[in-house]
């Protein structure tokens, strides 16, 4: 009888309970960096948009010598599902300026991105803080 007793293998209560407590403080790490990379990841669309409205916004000056002031004149649009809207809030003979808004973009934030003639890109509205 002693013998079984002594053969028994297994885990107790309490190993179990620290092995939980570990997994549940390294998701408590993991889970947030991750929401924050794919944050970052849907932002790149609109860093990649905002980069080929302006080479269009460039060719439509050399053609026309001046910026376009509305997204439809340049003939540029985008292709499938976008998290993003896009839009000229201003095009004239020596400037432009395009930009990206995304309502809704983690539940609740809106992100907002512009862009410039000299193709200088800020995130006005940053929703991955």
């Amino acid at each position: 009888m002693k013998k079984m007793l002594k053969n028994k293998k297994g885990f107790t209560l309490i190993e179990l309970m620290i092995v939980v407590a570990i997994i549940g403080i390294l998701a408590a790490i993991a889970i947030p960096n991750f929401m924050n990379y794919q944050c970052k990841a849907r932002q790149s669309e609109a860093k990649t948009n905002l980069g080929a409205i302006r080479v269009a916004q460039e060719a439509y000056l050399a053609e026309n010598n001046t910026y376009a002031s509305d997204i439809g004149s340049l003939g540029w649009e985008t292709k499938g599902e976008t998290e993003y809207t896009y839009s000229i809030i201003s095009g004239d003979s020596t400037s432009f300026s395009a930009q990206a808004t995304a309502d809704n973009f983690k539940g609740t934030d809106t992100d907002t991105w512009t862009i410039d003639q000299d193709g200088d890109l800020q995130n006005t509205v940053n929703a991955c803080q």
